[in-house]
């Protein structure tokens, strides 16, 4: 079901709202009813606030100190990610191929945003989430993955899974990871050739870009790119955690504006995977109205700020690497006994909103 072409997207619909009742039902939950599907201006509006910046940011980079540059280069581009993530669940308008053209180009540069689109729409079967065979943004490993591993492997993927870590490393790790996983591709004749030539024409729009404003290359790794990485998975650092009960594996971040804007309230992870087909500006208020429900839903699994998160885990591992349902398992396997009973096949109008009431 993944290998649809990308502009079906804008054309679906979320499930029924009978099998939305059903499934907040079983979740201890009310329905919420269906509501006609405006423009999302809020998004709209931060498309162009992102790409009006960057143009700023970039134009006047001589002026910046670098103590200045950084940050408003490393905002940006975590921004653009989750700019991204709103349009792969569908906003801000019904039109896709429009969708697509506010994400447009890529500020990270490295990832085509198809293959972070397929990749998040598995991410999103949540009977599967953090299985490291299934999910493909889980950082755990099996017994066996972790034991083939060099020491020197092991002792990297250790210090990333520390904040600390996680910020100075994790862009090196997930981008070799990601890259490893391109040349399998390739030898196996699966390589995604139009998510790349797309990929290609908007790096090359980037570069064209920065190299007028006088900004050279590794000045725009080093001051945009690089950081802005590390500003994402810091977001994703906790945000999901290995437990029996799905609903357990969910975190909630009470972040302040600056980086509740910055994650497009994606802070609220719960409450997006209990509601997938909500824009951004409507999380904060259904975390208000059903906060005592999703906190005993997700176990009371919430930190107070990510100012909470890097001072518990700065130094210190957030748990085992090894996820601890995997032992001996190999892929495709469906008997794993942490997964509780549901359905394994998400439909992928699941993840997006209603187009009318």
């Amino acid at each position: 079901m993944f290998d649809r072409r990308a502009d079906s997207t804008a054309n679906l619909r979320s499930r029924s709202s009978s099998d939305s009742a059903r499934k907040r039902k079983k979740e201890g939950g009310r329905s919420r009813p269906r509501q006609p599907r405006p423009l999302g201006w809020p998004t709209i509006l931060v498309a162009f606030s992102i790409y009006g910046g960057f143009l700023l940011v970039t134009w006047f980079h001589e002026e910046l100190p670098a103590w200045l540059l950084l940050p408003f280069g490393a905002y940006l581009v975590a921004w653009h990610g989750s700019l991204q993530h709103e349009v792969v669940h569908g906003h801000p308008t019904p039109l896709g191929w429009l969708n697509r053209l506010l994400v447009f180009p890529n500020l990270a540069l490295w990832l085509p945003f198809e293959h972070y689109r397929e990749s998040h729409i598995r991410h999103h079967r949540d009977e599967w989430l953090t299985d490291p065979l299934e999910d493909p943004e889980s950082w755990y490993l099996t017994a066996e993955g972790w034991a083939a591993k060099s020491r020197f492997t092991q002792c990297l993927l250790w210090i990333n899974n520390t904040v600390a870590g996680r910020l100075l490393i994790g862009p090196l790790l997930v981008v070799g990871r990601f890259l490893f996983s391109e040349l399998k591709a390739l030898a196996a004749g699966t390589f995604k050739w139009r998510a790349w030539l797309l990929n290609l024409i908007s790096a090359g729009l980037v570069l064209t870009w920065i190299t007028a404003c006088g900004l050279s290359l590794w000045a725009y790794l080093l001051f945009f790119v690089y950081p802005g990485t590390s500003l994402s998975l810091l977001r994703s650092f906790a945000e999901h955690r290995a437990r029996s009960a799905v609903g357990e594996r969910t975190l909630i971040v009470e972040a302040s504006i600056p980086m509740a804007l910055l994650y497009l309230n994606n802070n609220l992870h719960a409450v997006h995977h209990s509601f997938p087909g909500e824009p951004w500006f409507r999380l904060p208020a259904i975390w208000r109205e059903e906060r005592e429900r999703l906190l005993a839903q997700n176990g009371g699994y919430r930190f107070s700020g990510y100012a909470e998160i890097v001072a518990r885990y700065l130094l210190w591992p957030k748990e085992d690497l090894v996820h601890p349902a995997h032992s001996g398992r190999q892929q495709g396997d469906r008997d794993k006994p942490w997964i509780q009973a549901g359905s394994e096949e998400l439909q992928e109008d699941a993840l997006l909103p209603s187009r009318s009431g």
